[in-house]
């Protein structure tokens, strides 16, 4: 017996579009983030936005030009725990160099 395939329409190349468009608006935001801490000397608050901001653009990338969103969720998992292995990384790296102060 054939287990029968769920299969999901992929995307469009407007929504393609759309999604760049958004990534770059995230870019634009990001590069703002710059500008406003050089001016203000936000401090962690923009590393903490920075981060948030590259977060939210890896799981748009992967969800939708990686087509992740249409795999079985072991796959997803596996790129989440990726993920939060590197955040994790790049957290202990920025607390070594004082760019993420703990005691402040």
């Amino acid at each position: 017996m054939v287990a029968e395939e769920h299969h999901v329409a992929h995307p469009k190349p407007s929504q393609y579009v759309k999604i760049a468009i958004l990534l770059a608006v995230l870019t634009a935001i990001e590069v703002g983030l710059y500008y406003i801490n050089n001016t203000l000397s936000l401090g962690w608050v923009n590393t903490a936005m920075l981060l948030v901001l590259a977060a939210l653009k890896f799981i748009i990338v992967i969800g939708w030009y990686m087509h992740l969103r249409f795999e079985r969720i072991t796959l997803s998992r596996f790129f989440g725990f990726g993920f939060a292995l590197a955040l994790s990384l790049y957290a202990i790296v920025l607390v070594s160099f004082g760019v993420l102060a703990l005691n402040r």
